[in-house]
């Protein structure tokens, strides 16, 4: 399996193939390519009994992303776009041997910072606030829903996934009968403008990558009956996955993994209290102990 070091070194050889950026399904892809994953690589997933889940590599990837926006060689924008800096690209003009040691002495050295800004606020107590966390606040409210989501009972889960398209704006929604619905778990009218057309929709509850397979046959299922669809899961799509979504030739599946499903339930307020918070900023006035 390679490690996550590894894939730093890949990681910014891929974003340079591709144009300098590249939002994360494609740059996983190129990377996976670059690095020679195979798909049996791929296919390992972390054991039940693991607080992490899904594939391994796909999970490295997203390690190897972090850790390069932290020693300075990738910036990323608000909506996920992973670009290369000038740091970055001086980085891929060094000779291999010495990228990979600049590579591996930068992590180290981002690391110890780290480590060190830990320790420093363990001093104070300051655990509200404490970067080190594995768990982001924003992961950690989302690894939280997602626990919940995947709690749920399929029928519910069903609902839910109803109820967040009909905010989303899709109308005449129907939920297909277990007993027959042939992979295709409902289907509801979409009014962009003046027409409107028909989307079926699948929800998977997975707890791991949904691979390749269930996007071929939910497009099966909808042969003969609409040319949109949309798979919902709580898991991650692979990237044969996403590439066989936006197949040369066959109508385009949009995927809505977990992440993106926390964001939408978020943004339609599904579940979730979002409470702003006022930070309290004290500045001193010297002038006024000047004049007393």
């Amino acid at each position: 399996m390679p490690t996550y070091r590894v894939l730093m070194y890949s990681t910014p050889d891929a974003i340079q193939r591709l144009g300098g950026s590249a939002a994360v399904s494609e740059l996983d892809e190129a990377v996976i390519e670059v690095a020679g994953i195979t798909d049996d690589q791929l296919a390992v997933e972390y054991p039940p009994e693991s607080s992490s889940s899904g594939s391994k590599v796909m999970h490295r990837l997203g390690w190897a992303r972090s850790k390069l926006k932290a020693i300075g060689l990738l910036d990323n924008s608000e909506r996920g776009v992973w670009s290369l800096n000038a740091e970055g690209t001086r980085f891929l003009d060094m000779k291999r041997d010495a990228a990979v040691d600049a590579l591996l002495a930068a992590d180290r050295d981002a690391r110890a910072r780290a480590l060190k800004a830990r320790r420093e606020r363990d001093d104070q107590d300051d655990e509200a606030d404490r970067p080190g966390d594995a768990q982001a606040p924003e992961s950690a409210w989302k690894q939280e829903l997602l626990g919940k989501l995947k709690e749920m009972d399929p029928t519910a889960f069903e609902r839910l996934a109803k109820r967040l398209l009909r905010e989303a704006g899709f109308i005449n929604l129907t939920v297909t009968p277990a007993s027959g619905d042939d992979g295709i778990d409902g289907v509801g009218a979409y009014k962009p403008s003046l027409v409107s057309f028909p989307i079926y929709f699948q929800c998977k509850r997975h707890k791991g990558s949904v691979g390749p397979g269930v996007v071929r046959d939910f497009r099966g299922a909808m042969t003969g009956r609409g040319e949109k669809g949309i798979i919902i899961t709580t898991g991650a799509f692979t990237p044969a996955a996403r590439k066989e979504a936006t197949r040369d030739g066959a109508p385009p599946i949009d995927l809505i993994d977990g992440d993106d499903l926390c964001d939408l339930l978020k943004d339609y307020g599904l579940g979730l209290e979002v409470k702003e918070r006022v930070v309290e900023e004290v500045t001193l006035k010297p002038e006024f102990f000047d004049s007393v």
